[in-house]
Protein backbone atom coordinates (compact mmCIF):
# COMPACT_ATOMS: atom_id res chain seq x y z
CA UNK A 1 0.00 0.00 0.00
CA UNK A 2 0.74 3.36 -0.56
CA UNK A 3 -0.55 6.11 1.69
CA UNK A 4 -0.44 9.94 1.81
CA UNK A 5 -0.88 12.32 4.98
CA UNK A 6 -2.09 15.53 3.64
CA UNK A 7 -1.41 18.70 6.31
CA UNK A 8 -3.34 21.83 5.48
CA UNK A 9 -2.32 25.30 5.98
CA UNK A 10 -3.92 24.95 9.35
CA UNK A 11 -1.99 22.03 10.48
CA UNK A 12 -5.05 19.35 9.80
CA UNK A 13 -4.48 15.97 8.02
CA UNK A 14 -6.36 15.05 5.44
CA UNK A 15 -9.06 11.63 6.27
CA UNK A 16 -11.41 9.62 4.06
CA UNK A 17 -14.07 8.16 5.91
CA UNK A 18 -14.74 4.52 4.45
CA UNK A 19 -18.30 3.36 4.13
CA UNK A 20 -20.04 0.93 6.92
CA UNK A 21 -20.20 -1.39 3.49
CA UNK A 22 -16.29 -0.99 2.51
CA UNK A 23 -14.39 -4.39 1.80
CA UNK A 24 -11.58 -2.75 3.57
CA UNK A 25 -11.39 -1.32 6.73
CA UNK A 26 -15.28 -0.41 7.13
CA UNK A 27 -16.25 2.46 9.12
CA UNK A 28 -12.97 4.13 9.34
CA UNK A 29 -11.29 7.03 8.78
CA UNK A 30 -8.18 6.06 6.80
CA UNK A 31 -4.90 7.98 5.23
CA UNK A 32 -5.71 8.76 1.64
CA UNK A 33 -4.06 6.13 -0.61
CA UNK A 34 -4.43 2.34 -1.66
CA UNK A 35 -3.06 -0.49 -3.25
CA UNK A 36 0.17 -0.32 -5.42
CA UNK A 37 -0.27 -1.40 -9.36
CA UNK A 38 2.38 -4.06 -10.39
CA UNK A 39 4.11 -1.30 -12.99
CA UNK A 40 4.49 0.87 -9.46
CA UNK A 41 5.71 -1.90 -7.52
CA UNK A 42 9.82 0.11 -7.26
CA UNK A 43 8.44 3.86 -7.52
CA UNK A 44 5.64 3.44 -4.56
CA UNK A 45 5.08 7.30 -4.77
CA UNK A 46 3.08 6.59 -8.20
CA UNK A 47 0.73 4.68 -6.47
CA UNK A 48 0.28 7.41 -3.85
CA UNK A 49 0.24 10.20 -6.46
CA UNK A 50 -2.28 8.25 -8.58
CA UNK A 51 -4.38 7.50 -4.97
CA UNK A 52 -4.45 11.20 -3.99
CA UNK A 53 -5.92 12.59 -7.48
CA UNK A 54 -8.62 9.01 -7.39
CA UNK A 55 -9.67 10.00 -3.91
CA UNK A 56 -9.67 13.34 -3.56
CA UNK A 57 -8.99 15.46 -6.84
CA UNK A 58 -6.06 16.52 -6.15
CA UNK A 59 -3.33 16.72 -8.43
CA UNK A 60 0.50 16.64 -7.73
CA UNK A 61 0.46 20.59 -8.36
CA UNK A 62 -1.65 20.94 -5.41
CA UNK A 63 0.98 19.36 -3.01
CA UNK A 64 3.75 20.01 -1.99
CA UNK A 65 6.93 18.25 -0.32
CA UNK A 66 5.41 14.70 -0.93
CA UNK A 67 8.02 12.84 0.60
CA UNK A 68 8.74 8.90 2.01
CA UNK A 69 8.79 9.21 5.84
CA UNK A 70 7.89 5.92 6.99
CA UNK A 71 7.91 2.21 5.51
CA UNK A 72 5.44 0.04 7.99
CA UNK A 73 5.80 -4.30 7.39
CA UNK A 74 3.49 -6.84 9.06
CA UNK A 75 2.77 -10.47 8.82
CA UNK A 76 -0.78 -10.74 7.38
CA UNK A 77 -1.95 -14.69 8.09
CA UNK A 78 1.48 -15.87 8.50
CA UNK A 79 2.65 -16.03 5.17
CA UNK A 80 2.38 -12.93 3.84
CA UNK A 81 4.41 -9.79 4.48
CA UNK A 82 2.26 -6.25 3.88
CA UNK A 83 4.56 -3.28 3.15
CA UNK A 84 2.98 0.10 3.47
CA UNK A 85 4.88 3.56 2.29
CA UNK A 86 3.85 6.12 3.79
CA UNK A 87 4.35 9.10 2.50
CA UNK A 88 3.81 13.18 4.20
CA UNK A 89 2.86 16.09 2.17
CA UNK A 90 1.37 19.38 2.53
CA UNK A 91 -1.49 20.77 0.85
CA UNK A 92 -1.72 24.25 -0.90
CA UNK A 93 -3.84 26.88 0.29
CA UNK A 94 -6.61 27.25 -2.62
CA UNK A 95 -6.16 23.45 -3.89
CA UNK A 96 -10.40 22.12 -3.97
CA UNK A 97 -10.89 18.70 -2.93
CA UNK A 98 -13.74 16.37 -5.26
CA UNK A 99 -14.98 13.51 -3.09
CA UNK A 100 -14.76 10.10 -4.79
CA UNK A 101 -16.80 6.89 -4.27
CA UNK A 102 -14.83 5.62 -1.56
CA UNK A 103 -15.46 7.77 0.95
CA UNK A 104 -16.18 11.85 2.47
CA UNK A 105 -12.97 13.40 3.21
CA UNK A 106 -12.53 15.60 6.33
CA UNK A 107 -9.58 17.71 7.84
CA UNK A 108 -8.77 16.34 11.74
CA UNK A 109 -6.62 18.08 13.99
CA UNK A 110 -3.64 15.83 14.72
CA UNK A 111 -4.61 15.90 18.57
CA UNK A 112 -7.95 14.41 17.79
CA UNK A 113 -7.05 11.35 15.89
CA UNK A 114 -6.97 8.97 18.31
CA UNK A 115 -10.66 9.82 19.15
CA UNK A 116 -11.77 8.27 15.89
CA UNK A 117 -11.96 5.00 14.48
CA UNK A 118 -8.65 4.92 12.81
CA UNK A 119 -6.19 1.95 12.42
CA UNK A 120 -3.51 0.90 15.06
CA UNK A 121 -0.87 1.95 12.30
CA UNK A 122 -2.09 5.31 12.03
CA UNK A 123 -2.10 6.19 15.36
CA UNK A 124 1.34 4.57 15.80
CA UNK A 125 2.16 6.62 12.53
CA UNK A 126 0.38 9.68 13.92
CA UNK A 127 1.82 9.08 17.61
CA UNK A 128 5.78 8.77 16.28
CA UNK A 129 5.11 11.60 14.12
CA UNK A 130 4.14 14.20 16.78
CA UNK A 131 6.70 12.86 19.16
CA UNK A 132 9.47 14.04 16.70
CA UNK A 133 8.29 17.48 17.37
CA UNK A 134 9.50 18.87 13.91
CA UNK A 135 9.34 18.32 10.20
CA UNK A 136 12.29 16.04 9.30
CA UNK A 137 13.79 14.40 6.34
CA UNK A 138 14.60 11.28 7.77
CA UNK A 139 12.71 7.39 6.62
CA UNK A 140 11.46 5.70 9.83
CA UNK A 141 10.66 1.41 9.07
CA UNK A 142 8.49 -0.06 11.89
CA UNK A 143 7.47 -3.32 12.27
CA UNK A 144 4.42 -4.23 13.40
CA UNK A 145 4.11 -6.31 16.35
CA UNK A 146 1.59 -7.53 19.53
CA UNK A 147 2.40 -6.08 22.89
CA UNK A 148 0.36 -7.92 25.12
CA UNK A 149 -2.50 -7.94 22.65
CA UNK A 150 -2.09 -4.41 21.98
CA UNK A 151 -0.84 -3.99 18.28
CA UNK A 152 2.80 -2.08 18.77
CA UNK A 153 5.32 -0.67 16.05
CA UNK A 154 8.89 -0.91 16.74
CA UNK A 155 10.73 2.27 14.82
CA UNK A 156 14.15 2.06 13.13
CA UNK A 157 15.89 5.13 11.10
CA UNK A 158 16.53 3.97 7.70
CA UNK A 159 19.73 5.27 6.52
CA UNK A 160 21.95 4.55 3.48
CA UNK A 161 24.59 3.08 4.76
CA UNK A 162 27.17 3.37 2.24
CA UNK A 163 26.80 7.54 2.47
CA UNK A 164 28.86 9.78 4.99
CA UNK A 165 26.27 12.02 6.50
Amino acid sequence: MAVAFLINEMGQILFLQKGANSSFLAGHLVPIGGHIEENEMSLPIEACIREIKEETGLNISDISNLKLRYIVMRIKDVREVRTQYVFFGEVKGAAKLTESEEGSLSWIDFDKIPKHNVSATTKEIVSHYKALDMPTEKVFVGAMKSNKGNPQITWSLLEDWERTY
